[in-house]
């Protein structure tokens, strides 16, 4: 079916722009937190938030009233979420999956590897990215919570404040 009505394209149209004005608002009030990529239940809250949008435009059977109140059901449970991680270590340790090293001073962590399916070629990937031509100049990639990797550039310095010190065993 191409087209069933002129009704239907101007509820599309007039709940489409409410619903999208609203959402803009309510993650304006709920803060950057809530689309970063910081975890799983982060992702899990962006994609449904998404989803809700869709049905809110398309589904006739779903009202502005309740597609708002889906609005601030997600954006309050990842709220939340968020606050009990910040306030409770336990919660926190059960949310978020521990920065884990892939490459460190020469040598690829296998058991790493292996264990988050990641392959020595993405590794490679990811410091070509950083601009780096050689592995002698990495002092480590690390696999972030959120999934991306991070390079860490080797350093004179003898700095006390390590940017690897949240993470925990070190191969050396």
């Amino acid at each position: 079916m191409l087209f069933s009505s002129w009704q239907d394209i101007w509820r599309v149209l007039s709940i489409g722009a409410m619903s999208y004005i609203f959402l803009v608002i309510f993650l304006r009030i709920a803060g950057k937190r809530t689309l970063t990529k910081m975890n799983a239940f982060d992702l899990v809250v962006t994609v449904a938030i998404g989803s809700t949008l869709a049905t809110i435009f398309l589904n006739k059977q779903v009202s502005l009233a309740e597609g708002l109140t889906a609005y601030v059901l997600l954006i309050s449970l990842q709220y939340i979420v968020a606050w009990l991680s910040l306030h409770s270590p336990k919660f926190n340790k059960f949310i978020k999956a521990n920065p884990e090293l892939l490459y460190y001073r020469g040598h690829f962590v296998e058991s790493a590897l292996k264990e988050n399916r990641v392959l020595r070629s993405e590794v490679l990937q990811a410091v070509r990215s950083g601009g780096h031509s050689s592995m002698d100049e990495i002092e480590a990639v690390v696999f972030e919570t959120d999934g991306s990797m991070s390079v860490i550039q080797r350093s004179s310095s003898n700095s006390t404040m390590s940017t690897l010190s949240d993470i925990g065993q070190k191969k050396s």
